[in-house]
């Protein structure tokens, strides 16, 4: 008899793994996900990434709000085993220790390094040239389960959160499918993560999205392309926000500080860095605009930006 499994995720990111799953014909009972949010201007109550696909295959969704209060209908389904992805709430030891197999995490790092809910943000931010996936058996401290098996995933240099969450979405579906028959017929060795390796991938929060002018120029590209494309760096000038969706390197140098406007070109905004090179700001969105490449709005308001004028 084939074994019964609980597949518990909310973002895009899970969406892969649980297509997979459900294409290779293992048996998926029941899907879990976060309750539907407001989204939008109109706050129009949203589904899941997760919820809709689980929909389109007809499969029973269950939405609990606290899953510590309410677990009841997902131990109803007598799961042998739970996978989750990226699912957003902490399970309580009542669904941890229910399963025969247990429960297994799908997660976008190379643990014990990048613990948390941002690791993909992380790795690019700190400039990392590879991350992974994770699978892991779930514990009640956060991602700190014995790893079952892991994968790389090599970080490009024009890479940002959104390439790199597609790569290893795809990553951790093709490992969970090559982990799930050793695991069944208990042909795996899971290793014990070494704590004092251990790193936290915190959520990302307002103030870390704003740019520091005083960092090097490789530090702020990687800052950029680690929010992109979300939660979108950003800065201000005179006064206003101005995210920075992408920039680039260059290989001019000033002697102005950083985040002065040093150059204005037809293609973007050249701004001086802490270590005196100059980054191009790329695709822009002033305060109250549109997502926009730089030099369109250049186009229409070329006294916008001034030369000698401060960012930050």
């Amino acid at each position: 008899m084939s074994k019964r499994i609980v597949f518990m995720g909310t973002p895009d990111f899970s969406v892969p793994i649980l297509k997979n799953l459900i294409d290779s014909d293992f048996h998926v009972v029941a899907v879990v996900t976060q309750p539907d949010r407001p989204k939008g201007r109109k706050r129009k109550l949203t589904p899941s990434p997760v919820k809709s696909c689980a929909l389109d295959y007809d499969l029973p969704v269950l939405q609990p709000e606290k899953i510590r209060e309410d677990y009841e209908a997902i131990l109803s389904y007598e799961p042998d085993l739970i996978i989750t992805a990226a699912y957003g709430q902490i399970l309580p030891e009542a669904i941890l220790t229910h399963p025969p197999y247990g429960c297994i995490n799908v997660h976008a790092s190379l643990l014990p390094e990048y613990r948390g809910g941002a690791p993909i943000h992380y790795a690019i931010i700190d400039g990392k040239d590879k991350t992974g996936v994770s699978i892991m058996y779930m514990v009640k401290a956060l991602d700190a389960g014995d790893v079952i098996e892991q994968v790389t995933v090599p970080i490009e240099e024009k890479d940002h959160v959104g390439s790199v969450h597609d790569k290893l979405s795809q990553a951790g579906s093709d490992l969970l499918l090559k982990v799930l028959p050793k695991l069944f017929s208990k042909e795996i060795s899971p290793v014990q993560q070494n704590e004092s390796f251990v790193t936290y991938a915190k959520n990302i929060t307002r103030e870390q999205e704003m740019v520091n002018w005083n960092d090097s120029q490789q530090h702020i590209y990687n800052h950029v392309r680690g929010l992109h494309p979300w939660p979108v760096a950003y800065t201000t000038y005179q006064d206003q926000t101005l995210k920075l969706w992408w920039v680039e390197k260059t290989s001019a140098t000033t002697s102005e500080k950083g985040g002065t406007i040093v150059s204005i070109e037809e293609d973007g905004i050249l701004v001086a860095t802490g270590d005196q090179k100059l980054i191009k700001l790329i695709e822009i969105q002033p305060s109250g605009k549109k997502r926009m490449l730089a030099k369109d709005f250049l186009r229409g308001s070329k006294e916008y930006f001034q030369i000698g004028e401060q960012l930050g």
